[in-house]
């Protein structure tokens, strides 16, 4: 907590001098540019209250762009204070805790005065008295605004939550930052409205911005709402086999970490995260239920059956438009690399890539996990059954990567708890463990 406050201090004290050395720069407040900044604030008000849930814990709002007109009409103090002054009304009537009032404030204030200051720099002047000096200057701070706000978000997310700042900046939906691109030029809509109907033509964008509101509203329930399906589904699977309760979501986590050692794209490891989180949705028939159930030892009959889940999971991820590329990852990732896995006992290169990552992902956590034949394996086991089972489960190019990368150890922060008393007594077997992937 000591370390949160110290990052919003430094933020509101960073905004508070910006302002005041932009004051100090020109103290004058002319009438044209005030009147231009009061009407902008009052609309970015409307929108700070009219915000929308995102995600869990985040909501979205239009604002910036009413306040980025501000800049490039008022590229003054007056910006600050305008800004500033909207955002306490709404901050105030969202009812949120002090301290992330004081943080939300602090940094819309900080991006304006950044913002006004490289506008001012570049020679950019108010619009209100355009000259096509200032295009450059424009192009220049808009996204610059944007950038600003993301970098100071993630930095207090980072503090607070205490999760790695790049990994959380990488993990930003890059819709977002397109729809938020796509939305600047509408400052340039705002400003020549401005210009010819004065604080009417203001009132005038209200409704055709509630339009770009509702598309941005749209879209982040679309994309909420596909994610709670997915997780919604993974549920229902494990509610069936409590005993790997939790394993898809880790096999996913587990699943970006291999994909990002391999250097694939944000977007591919996006993609295979879907996937891994996907990869046992075959167990939800009924059929594997008394299997998933059953204490003891599978008979050839029961472990049959249970190699079926892979191609049903398959079916039922076709069925989905947009899950189309994880058709073959998840009928896959049970091939083993030597040709000796199922369904179809494919070898080599010819097993999907993302399938050959979700089997690490999957077999280091089956390995991770206390079972009632084993106690979960130490670090140094697991790197042994990898090195053992390379070229023959495992692809031995991946091998060598996992093994070699400093980052191999963060598949052990996804481990699953241990349950001491559930293992006592129990013996880690002398002879090598090979993981038979129905996990």
């Amino acid at each position: 907590m000591t370390r949160i406050r110290l990052y919003v201090s430094a933020i509101v004290l960073a905004a508070t001098g910006l302002t005041v050395f932009t004051y100090l720069q020109e103290p004058t407040a002319r009438p044209d540019h005030l009147q231009a900044a009061v009407s902008f604030a009052v609309l970015g008000l409307l929108f700070q209250l009219a915000t929308y849930r995102k995600t869990k814990g985040a909501i979205g709002t239009i604002a910036f762009l009413p306040f980025l007109a501000i800049v490039v009409l008022s590229p003054n103090w007056m910006a600050m204070v305008a800004v500033g002054s909207a955002m306490i009304v709404g901050e105030f009537f969202a009812r949120r805790t002090l301290i992330k009032a004081v943080f939300n404030v602090a940094q819309f204030v900080l991006s304006t005065s950044i913002c006004v200051l490289v506008y001012q720099f570049l020679g950019g002047t108010s619009i209100l008295e355009f000259a096509r000096s200032s295009i450059p200057a424009v192009a220049v701070v808009l996204p610059l605004f944007l950038v600003i706000n993301i970098l100071a978000a993630y930095g207090a997310v980072s503090i607070s939550s205490g999760g790695g700042f790049w990994t959380l900046l990488g993990q930003h939906n890059p819709t977002d930052i397109l729809y938020d691109l796509l939305a600047l030029p509408f400052v340039f809509v705002f400003a020549w409205f401005y210009t010819q109907f004065g604080p009417f033509g203001v009132a005038m964008l209200a409704i055709p911005l509630f339009g770009v509101r509702e598309l941005y509203k749209t879209n982040a329930q679309l994309q909420r709402t596909n994610r709670e399906l997915l997780d919604l589904m993974v549920a229902a699977i494990e509610a069936r086999d409590p005993y790997t309760s939790g394993h898809s979501r880790r096999v996913a986590a587990n699943t970006r970490v291999v994909a990002e050692m391999l250097g694939l794209g944000r977007k591919e490891v996006e993609r295979i995260y879907i996937a891994a989180l996907l990869h046992d949705v075959g167990k939800i028939h009924e059929v594997f239920g008394p299997i998933l159930s059953k204490p003891g030892k599978l008979t050839a009959e029961e472990f049959a059956i249970m190699k079926t889940h892979s191609g049903l999971g398959a079916e039922l991820i076709q069925r989905l438009t947009d899950l189309q590329d994880c058709v073959l990852p998840v009928l896959h990732h049970h091939e083993n690399w030597d040709g000796t896995g199922y369904p179809h006992g494919i070898a080599g290169e010819r097993i999907p890539l993302w399938s050959r990552i979700i089997m690490f992902a999957d077999t280091a956590d089956a390995m991770m996990s206390d079972r009632p034949y084993r106690a979960a394996l130490s670090p140094a086991q697991v790197r042994a059954e990898f090195m053992r089972l390379k070229g023959k489960q495992f692809d031995p190019y991946i091998c060598e990567i996992l093994l070699g990368s400093p980052a191999f150890d963060q598949l052990f922060a996804n481990a699953p708890p241990r349950d001491v008393a559930g293992v006592e007594g129990i013996l880690t077997p002398s002879r090598p463990v090979l993981v038979s992937g129905l996990d």
